[in-house]
């Protein structure tokens, strides 16, 4: 039976010859993730399975990264259960003080994530890691204590949608702005429990942090996994990170799809999410130019070296606008000493605006950049929900980081090429 990218890596990890959409299954897993919001509540459900031992402890990836370094004592606590389970059953993937990161970033630099794999984690973003052409998926902290347990998961095998790209982006549209763009089409339950499986000509011409952005906001219109077939890309990329072998996996030609959905990649332009939905999408251009009170730079979406980079050369010779905060976070503690050796800090600070450890903390309203009722802010990050940064009276505007630097240089939400020439692409 002819299946999707998605459907044969669901197959290969339960032992079945073929599976289709809706079938119930039960799957061996690479990988069991957890932070600090999610693992405390998977452990205490952990402790009550008699006997239990960790399935492997190779196998399992405990990152406190949401509220870490610890804001406060109840996230000290947090962290302290995740510590004291690693060392219980010495667990060989616990990322902490010195060797953090947000684990979205950190774990496919560490090359704990491969294509292939079947990854479970308790966080929604784990979809993240389709970019290297796995399957991965967000589930609750009690499917995180089982997986833990037994090494396995069940899954009801999604069906699938087929995005086929032609062409590449122009000018300072990104990735993030495909994804957003997407999203603000189809809406956030265009998707719903649906394998985005992103095919043709034009994936060629995204970068590996360009499919992780996309991959990652995946969830964003519903749907279980998001997946890039692997290429020439992902062979160098995951050379680079790790030498374990991997297996791939690619569609069958005659595959079923729900729908397919062409995107020319040369009709992408800078896009920003207006509250309170990643659906509520607008061209930057169009935006009115809404003031902002603070733009935020990093995340499991877009803290990666080139977005950093793309950023900081918006920055560069120019300030933060009076009035403004501008937070950058670096998404691995890799990759900010990256930023480092490459003047970007340096750039950053100059410009006026602040770099961080590398923590989710401003994301979710946590800690490091929460917002007052009334402010608006303009982010990198993932979700735009009532309230998600802070005060429910608040506003976040998704945008990718160069319409973030570009904001941040004006005091209000701005196409990049309102500011800067447009840049060469490979």
């Amino acid at each position: 039976m002819a299946m999707t990218m998605t459907q044969k890596i669901l197959a290969a990890h339960s032992g079945e010859v073929s599976v289709e959409a809706g079938q119930l299954i039960e799957a061996g897993l690479d990988l069991v993730l957890g932070n600090d919001v999610t693992a405390p509540v998977a452990i205490k459900e952990f402790r009550k399975i008699e006997g239990a031992k960790v399935f492997d402890r190779s196998k399992i990836a405990l990152v406190p990264d949401h509220f870490a370094p610890n804001k406060d004592i109840k996230a000290a606590e947090q962290c302290k259960a995740m510590r004291d389970f690693a060392r219980e059953h010495n667990i060989e993937h616990y990322f902490e003080i010195g060797c953090m990161g947000i684990e979205h970033a950190l774990l496919p630099e560490r090359g704990l994530v491969l294509p292939g794999e079947l990854v479970i984690g308790a966080d929604s973003h784990t979809c993240t890691y389709g970019a290297v052409g796995a399957f991965s998926t967000g589930v609750g902290s009690t499917d995180m204590a089982a997986g833990m347990a037994t090494g396995r998961a069940w899954f009801k095998v999604p069906a699938a949608i087929r995005f086929v790209l032609t062409g590449k982006m122009a000018g300072w549209a990104t990735g993030k702005d495909l994804i957003l763009s997407i999203i603000g089409a189809i809406g956030v339950d265009g998707a719903l429990y649906r394998s985005m499986e992103f095919d043709g000509p034009g994936v060629a011409a995204l970068s590996m942090d360009e499919r992780f952005s996309i991959a990652n906001m995946a969830i964003e219109a519903g749907a279980k996994n998001g997946i890039f077939p692997v290429d020439e890309r992902t062979r160098a990329w995951a050379a680079s990170v790790s030498s374990r072998p991997f297996a791939e996996y690619s569609a069958d030609a005659d595959a079923e799809y729900e729908r397919t959905v062409e995107i020319d990649l040369a009709s992408v332009r800078p896009t920003v999410a207006f509250p309170h939905l990643p659906s509520n999408t607008r061209l930057a251009a169009d935006s009115g130019g809404v003031a902002v009170d603070q733009v935020v730079i990093g995340s499991c979406t877009n803290g990666r070296i080139e977005d950093l980079r793309v950023a900081a050369s918006i920055l560069k010779g120019r300030g933060v606008a009076r009035g403004v905060r501008c937070i950058v976070f670096p998404a691995t503690q890799k990759i900010y000493l990256e930023a480092v050796r490459e003047g970007l800090v340096e750039t950053f600070i100059e410009a006026g605006a602040v770099v961080s450890t590398p923590t989710c903390g401003p994301c979710l309203g946590g800690h490091m950049g929460i917002l007052a009722e009334g402010e608006r802010a303009v982010a990198t990050t993932n979700r735009n929900f009532v309230g998600r940064m802070g005060h429910p009276g608040s506003e976040v505007y998704l945008a990718s980081p160069a319409t973030a630097a570009a904001s941040a240089v004006t005091g209000r939400i701005t196409d990049p090429g309102a500011v800067m020439a447009a840049p060469e692409r490979a």
